[in-house]
């Protein structure tokens, strides 16, 4: 979207705020100054109250509502129009409101215009466009929280503290000609630089699991040729997806699945068969199914009870290790991919997954990840310069570039290309 000109962001917008397509019902958003002295010619009365039904001659019967400035999502006066789900209505309807004088929207406009009018800050507005794409209940309740503040609360608390250290050292300078004045006890600001330290390594740790949440947690299932790992995908997804054979090497490549355990998305990627081959194309699914190890997060090493082998040992990996063909060893410990009994398996997968809470803001967002480390380099050379004695001239300086990324993440300091690319991002309408 572009941002260059922010005078357009004073003309009336209007778009079709319901998805593309026929429906029982579609909805016209229609935001800014001439919204309801527009929607009044367009339907020919006064719109006097909250909500009218009107009739359009020749084309279609509409309930009509209306939001006064400042009491709406973009803060401006907005007017939606609830017409039939045909799309000639919805076209025609909008057609007629441009040739009124409306604008048409382009995507994440009336988002844009929300957190310019200071309904919400840039976090919030980006959690919006996550809550539409969330796919399962962990993105949408880690998306809800982000929009009711969950990060921004945090962040603000952070800046909030570190502001009225950053005015104490600016006093300091202001008196520059006293040296033995010290406004900012050092103390204070040692101990402030280590808890606001670990808070920021906190919110940066959770990237990881934000992450994987939003784009779903890859768990590669590993083992040697015939231990059930193919078996073992078809009972997790509940369906025959990978060919099951007693020949060895019948897995080429790799196959990935979703799996939703509980509203968490799991990308199960079955793999080859680990052993040693002079077979070509083997050898190739081989080698995917070592990029695979590489790239979960989660590793299900499926050892075949019959003829055990060591786990696999990853200190940078979380390996679960499952027992496979208990029904051909009822003595051992174990499931039976064969029989289904996997619930076992399920279970292991949610214990990796940090239970989310309200009350903890967990990070998804690769730029907020990338402003946080920003901020977190500075508040650590904060915390070097105090171990040295610098000056306040000099902590000041590193506590403006952590004030600064934490400012870039909120968005109260940003700029038209930042504002341009994460808006462009949004769909039309909203």
């Amino acid at each position: 979207m572009e941002n260059d000109d922010m005078s357009t962001l004073t003309d009336t917008i209007v778009a079709i705020a319901t998805p593309y397509g026929m429906g029982g019902i579609a909805v016209i958003r229609m935001s800014g100054p001439q919204a309801k002295s527009i929607a009044t010619i367009f339907l020919g009365r006064e719109l006097t109250a909250r909500v009218h039904y009107c009739s359009i001659p020749e084309l279609d019967d509409v309930v009509v509502t209306t939001f006064a400035h400042p009491h709406s999502f973009t803060g401006e006066d907005v007017v939606e129009i609830s017409c039939h789900g045909s799309l000639y209505i919805q076209q025609e309807i909008v057609r007629r409101l441009i040739d009124l004088g409306a604008r048409q929207a382009r995507g994440g406009e009336f988002t844009q215009r929300a957190f310019l009018n200071g309904k919400m800050d840039l976090t919030q507005a980006e959690a919006v466009a996550d809550i539409i794409a969330a796919e399962t209940q962990a993105e949408q309740r880690l998306a809800l929280n982000q929009l009711r503040g969950g990060i921004s609360n945090e962040l603000k608390e952070l800046r909030e503290r570190l502001l009225r250290l950053t005015s104490l050292l600016e006093l300091e300078l202001d008196f520059g000609d006293h040296e033995e004045l010290e406004f900012a006890d050092r103390g204070e600001l040692q101990d402030l630089a280590q808890t606001i330290a670990q808070h920021l390594e906190q919110l940066t740790q959770s990237f990881t699991t934000g992450n994987a949440i939003k784009k779903g947690i890859p768990v590669a299932i590993i083992g040697r040729t015939n231990a059930g790992k193919s078996t073992l995908l078809n009972a997790l997804i509940g369906e025959e997806r990978a060919i099951v054979s007693s020949i060895e090497g019948t897995t080429r490549d790799t196959i990935e699945e979703r799996l939703i355990l509980n509203g968490v998305l799991f990308r199960i990627i079955d793999t080859a068969g680990l052993r040693d081959t002079e077979d070509t194309i083997e050898k190739l699914g081989i080698e995917r199914s070592q990029r695979a190890i590489e790239q979960a997060q989660i590793v299900l090493h499926v050892i075949d009870l019959t003829q055990p082998e060591p786990v696999l040992q990853r200190d940078d990996k979380c390996v679960i290790p499952v027992y496979n063909k208990v029904d051909l060893v009822p003595s051992q410990t174990g499931i039976s991919a064969k029989n289904g009994n996997v619930d076992w398996v399920k279970d292991q997968l949610l214990k990796q997954v940090p239970q989310l809470h309200s009350s903890s803001a967990t990070i998804s967002n690769a730029r907020h990840y990338e402003a946080l480390v920003r901020a977190l380099e500075a508040i650590k050379r904060v915390q070097t310069g105090l171990t040295q004695g610098l000056s306040g001239e000099w902590l000041s300086m590193d506590l403006q570039d952590c004030l600064t990324a934490l400012g870039e993440i909120t968005g109260q300091i940003t700029n038209n290309e930042v504002l341009g690319n994460i808006f462009s991002k949004f769909c039309i309408g909203k």
